[in-house]
């Protein structure tokens, strides 16, 4: 593990945390403020949230790391799973020496962020959840098939820029397999238990109109299916509905995500000693 700072805890950190068989490129900023971790999309990278990190400003801890295979220094690995990606979370958290902390996910990292607050009900302060962890059947015969083919069709030009580190190092296969274990993960039956097992403060943040791959008003649809959560769980809120697309949220929209982190943060701030300083 590799570092630029000798006293991590009060100025920025770099390096590799090592987990499982791989090892993660981490950015952790340091500071007494309220650690915050961010999960990032499928195959996005940390650099993502730099907008929502520069509008809470440096009165936060802010965590931001790059997925097993993604980004240009995170390694490969044997497992991509999405328990795998949850316990990645758990493994950079105790790396950098963090009790507490709130996720903010968006999409991908969404579901990750619900899954980890369910579990660990007296470590999360609360949760952001960005356009996605919607319990929804989606997940059609159809749809398989078609991711199958839209990655298969678009694996020369992620082969291309593999080494800008904008697309992950894993094969068409790869990438299909994980939408596709996700929109299984998403079903009523399997997401609405996690989701009402949450008992920290979460805000959703949700886009409007269509993401990559997607058809027609089904992103709508399914952000629709939202709403009985909404109604059965007093802890979970949405935040704010806003203009941008899916992939376009985090640089169109990032004041309405930070909006949400400080109104979870309000919320949840009996669970930390410290505050941020705003």
């Amino acid at each position: 593990m590799t570092k630029d700072s000798t006293s991590p805890t009060d100025s920025t950190w770099t390096g590799m945390v090592s987990v499982d068989d791989t090892a993660l490129a981490v950015t952790d900023t340091g500071g007494p403020g309220i650690p915050v971790v961010y999960l990032n999309g499928q195959f996005a990278t940390q650099g993502y949230w730099r907008r929502v990190i520069a509008d809470l400003g440096a009165g936060w801890r802010h965590i931001t790391y790059d997925e097993r295979d993604r980004g240009r220094k995170s390694k490969t690995s044997a497992d991509y799973s999405f328990e795998a990606a949850v316990r990645d979370v758990d493994a950079v958290l105790a790396a950098r020496g963090v009790e507490r902390a709130l996720v903010v996910g968006w999409s991908y990292g969404a579901f990750v962020g619900a899954h980890w607050a369910s579990r660990n009900p007296d470590r999360a302060v609360g949760a952001v959840l960005v356009d996605g962890a919607q319990p929804s059947d989606w997940l059609t015969e159809e749809m398989q098939q078609r991711m199958l083919r839209m990655f298969r069709r678009m694996s020369w030009l992620m082969w291309l820029l593999r080494p800008t580190g904008l697309t992950p190092r894993m094969t068409a296969e790869q990438m299909a397999n994980s939408n596709i274990e996700l929109g299984k993960l998403a079903r009523k039956r399997e997401l609405g238990p996690v989701l009402d097992n949450i008992t920290v403060p979460v805000r959703y943040v949700l886009a409007s109109g269509v993401s990559f791959g997607s058809k027609g008003d089904e992103q709508e649809r399914i952000r629709a299916d939202l709403d009985p959560v909404f109604e059965r769980s007093s802890n979970i809120r949405l935040s704010a509905k806003v203009p941008s697309n899916h992939g376009a949220i985090l640089r169109k929209d990032y004041r309405a995500v930070a909006e949400a982190v400080r109104e979870v943060a309000g919320l949840g701030r009996g669970a930390l000693r410290t505050g941020p300083a705003d």
